[in-house]
């Protein structure tokens, strides 16, 4: 498939005044002839909604899982990542920004097909294909064809995606998916509204779908930005709704924010912060909660809950000593270890390997 070739798409309805309401997130934008969506990647073409990036990528690169990040889902294997251009939120602290804000297709310099994406993971010893640096739900005819393809040849599915999909699409996108770390960028509505242009009310639902209605393995993250969303109070809030609507199993990750795309204003997030979030998740009965983006050994492994062994040892990406038995089990305790493992963990380690998939 050429990168330029518009591509039909399911998610849209025609309105009653001649314009086409794409239906794939909370935005719903309407569009006339030739207009294109704040993603830039959906528009209005022969009164229908096309995807124009099907087929084409920003890159592809073999990551180790737990830079998605996944701590709990096929610890220390290879994943090929890959995703496109644009994005539906405007996020003004994007650390992504060169990708998921570009307005030229030039960023899309490699070529696959799904079934092409799919092989080329399989041959490179790759148990999973993530859908990621931009938002997956923008391509998301492109990554369902591919997780569909991936799964023919028994390798799973990862989406990394702040969640922002309207309800008809959600369920098409993650009945493709395996596992998903989903983006809570922040607890208030405010926060949504004035650094991202959205709400948080449909990302919230999201993770409710998916805990709820899906067998998809979930984990979160949270930049946490100086002054912004970082406060006691909504971590507080943010970590008490995980634990009562998700349950206490769903790790949660809190990442460090540096400075970029429009808020090169805002100083680089303490260490302390970090572990202080980390801190306040597992008091609140969280039981899987860690640290990212800083170097903290303590902060990035995983400790039984119930008896405080140290399960799975992690230094950046790579993995130490292995606590877990073969069905995935406490060797001391016995108590069960939420997440997707297998008998022995992967050996992939920190490596990131840039794959050349074709150019246009």
């Amino acid at each position: 498939m050429i990168a330029s070739t518009p591509f039909p798409t399911r998610f849209w309805h025609r309105l009653e005044d001649g314009r086409v309401q794409c239906d794939v997130c909370p935005r719903a934008c309407a569009l006339h002839e030739g207009q294109r969506g704040l993603c830039f990647v959906r528009g209005c073409e022969g009164g229908e909604i096309v995807l124009y990036t099907y087929g084409r990528s920003s890159g592809f690169c073999i990551d180790p899982i737990e830079k998605k990040p996944l701590n709990h889902f096929l610890p220390g294997t290879p994943v090929l990542s890959f995703g496109t251009a644009g994005c539906n939120l405007t996020c003004r602290f994007c650390q992504n920004w060169d990708m998921s804000k570009s307005r030229e297709m030039d960023i899309l310099a490699s070529e696959a097909s799904p079934q092409g994406i799919a092989e080329a993971a399989e041959r490179h010893g790759c148990r999973s294909v993530a859908y990621t640096y931009n938002d997956p739900v923008i391509f998301l005819e492109y990554a369902c064809d591919t997780a569909e393809a991936c799964r023919a040849l028994g390798i799973r599915n990862v989406a990394v995606t702040a969640g922002y999909i309207s309800p008809g699409a959600r369920e098409q996108f993650f009945s493709c998916m395996d596992a998903a770390n989903v983006d809570l960028k922040g607890f208030t509505e405010a926060f949504y509204k004035r650094l991202c242009s959205a709400s948080l009310a449909p990302v919230l639902e999201t993770l409710e779908y998916l805990k709820a209605e899906t067998s998809v393995w979930l984990e979160l993250t949270t930049l946490l930005i100086p002054g912004e969303n970082d406060s006691d109070a909504e971590l507080e809030q943010m970590c008490a709704w995980v634990v009562e609507h998700l349950g206490p199993d769903v790790p949660m990750h809190f990442s460090a924010f540096h400075p970029d795309y429009k808020m090169l204003d805002v100083p680089p997030t303490p260490p302390a912060t970090l572990r202080r979030a980390r801190r306040i998740a597992l008091e609140h009965g969280v039981r899987y909660a860690y640290t990212g983006n800083v170097h903290d050994s303590e902060g990035d492994s995983t400790y039984c809950h119930a008896c405080g062994h140290l399960l799975i040892e992690r230094d950046w990406y790579r993995l130490g000593r292995w606590g877990l038995d073969a069905q995935g089990r406490c060797e001391a305790c016995g108590t069960p270890c939420a997440g997707v493992f297998e008998p022995r963990p992967g050996d992939w380690g920190p490596r990131s390997l840039p794959l050349a998939m074709g150019k246009a």
